[in-house]
């Protein structure tokens, strides 16, 4: 998906993006880090979550933290060969 979001970058339909570049709390012993994180032209901060399978804990702190926190979340799936997104 980094191949993705570097061909977004050069056509500058995002301003840049970075790989797991922080953790979000989610309560005091419980941290949620994201795949991805984007900054758009307007500096809006959209984080991205990449995954083939989703266990039920991945599920519940991606649903958490966008509960929780003011960006967007989006889930990232790679089905036949193409990546399908959906915003939490």
């Amino acid at each position: 998906f980094s191949l993705v979001l570097e061909a977004r970058k050069r056509a500058g339909l995002i301003a840049r993006w970075d790989f797991q570049p922080e953790k979000l709390r989610l309560a005091k012993r419980t941290t949620y880090e994201p795949d991805f994180r984007v900054v758009m032209p307007d500096g809006e901060i959209v984080f991205y979550e990449t995954k083939g399978f989703m266990e039920d804990d991945a599920a519940v702190k991606l649903k958490v933290a966008a509960e929780m926190h003011p960006y967007r979340f989006v889930l990232v799936r790679k089905e036949r060969g193409a990546f399908t997104e959906t915003e939490i």
